[in-house]
């Protein structure tokens, strides 16, 4: 049985829409690609962060699900954003976006900002690791 331990020591700062360490048990590793804001069609989807967001997430998701997995099996995600301030700035609407598709148990997570993605409309692009049973 896959089992996901999300660490929070009080000695660091109280995580946001993240944990600062996963412990996992199971016998599965799930890694998933890079995901972007890409339709089935290959079109890069939307103009905001907040929208690019929704799609990569949901297109983690649903690689995720076809793996036999579901968000709580995630134990760290990485995103790469484009322009780290806008990140900032719709923190609290891609929180609700993350909570809406995901849940509130959170992975271990990253933001990391670059020049560019592969799809230079592309803004941001989420990857990611889950632990399953």
């Amino acid at each position: 049985m896959s089992s996901l331990h999300r660490v929070n020591p009080a000695e660091l700062s109280p995580p946001t829409g993240f944990s600062h360490a996963v412990t996992a048990t199971g016998s599965r590793l799930v890694f998933l690609a890079g995901q972007t804001a890409l339709d089935g069609e290959g079109k890069v989807t939307g103009s905001t962060l907040p929208e690019q967001f929704e799609r990569a997430l949901t297109n983690l998701l649903t690689a995720l699900r076809h793996a036999g997995g579901t968000p709580a099996d995630l134990a760290r995600v990485t995103v790469y954003a484009t322009d780290v301030a806008d990140y900032r700035a719709c923190a609290p609407e891609l929180g609700r976006i993350w909570k809406r598709l995901a849940g509130r148990d959170y992975p271990a997570m990253a933001v990391v900002g670059i020049v560019r993605l592969w799809d230079e409309e592309a803004l941001v692009e989420l990857d990611g690791t889950a632990v399953l049973a």
